[in-house]
């Protein structure tokens, strides 16, 4: 397993070496998944985008927090219904299993990320919440990255509705283990034998370690190698990028 962001594109740029990195598991034989916290794009979005950097993935091996999203409510409560706050990644995953997308009295309120947080969607979540509906986000990550700096993401839209609200979400991207299992689901893969490549230790690197899985960390994304032991666990490698993988595959 593999996060996208930071691993293998860095702003919309192929990082040297992922192309050759990820055609070498494909011609290996090698199952995997690109994963991602992020849920604005669809698998076939992710496919396109991808496509443009020099890097061919299928659909089917692109999980997104979108997807597991889905997985989850579908397994909680089927054809259920749920305001969302998000993107075409978000909404297009709960059409797929039958959810309604409602603002009157939905089971859910859904958090996603996007690059358009409007405050009436936002003002209308926490009524919704205060009135009873349950809260969901897709993601933790407080911030995301783009060509001017870093935005807000899913986690501190998440922190100031909890604020207005008193109910914290349930969140269900990276580290939770949830979606790595459904990851691994996907993959008919057991723990033991699956490695998570990653750039962010608060997240893939942590949710690999509690997945049961070996982790590898990436220096060319969002940690420096002087950051690494500021976290009290360590990835089983750290490397300076994928390139340095390829003749191990």
């Amino acid at each position: 397993m593999t996060d996208m962001d930071g691993v293998l594109v860095h702003e919309g740029r192929l990082i040297p070496g992922a192309d050759v990195f990820i055609s070498r598991l494909r011609e290996s034989g090698t199952p995997f998944l690109v994963l991602t916290n992020n849920s604005i794009y669809t698998p076939r979005d992710l496919q396109f985008r991808l496509r443009n950097t020099g890097i061919d993935v299928a659909c089917e091996s692109i999980w997104t927090s979108a997807l597991a999203t889905a997985v989850f409510l579908d397994d909680q409560r089927p054809e259920g219904s749920a305001y969302v706050v998000g993107e075409a990644g978000l909404t297009t995953a709960l059409h797929e299993i039958g959810y309604v997308l409602t603002d009157t009295d939905p089971d859910y309120v859904v958090l996603g990320e996007t690059r358009t947080y409007s405050f009436e969607a936002v003002t209308t979540a926490i009524r919704l919440i205060d009135a009873g509906a349950r809260f969901v986000a897709t993601n933790p990550d407080p911030t995301g990255p783009s060509s001017e700096g870093v935005l807000p993401a899913t986690g501190s839209v998440a922190a100031l509705i909890t604020r207005a609200t008193g109910v914290s979400p349930y969140f269900i991207g990276k580290p939770n283990p949830l979606m790595m299992r459904a990851a691994l689901n996907r993959l008919k893969a057991h723990s033991e034998a699956t490695v998570m490549v990653g750039d962010r230790m608060d997240t893939d690197i942590v949710a690999g370690l509690e997945a049961g899985m070996r982790t590898v960390l990436v220096l060319s994304g969002i940690v420096r190698a002087e950051e690494v032991d500021r976290f009290p666990y360590r990835p089983s490698r750290v490397v300076a990028s994928v390139a340095e993988l390829i003749d191990e595959i």
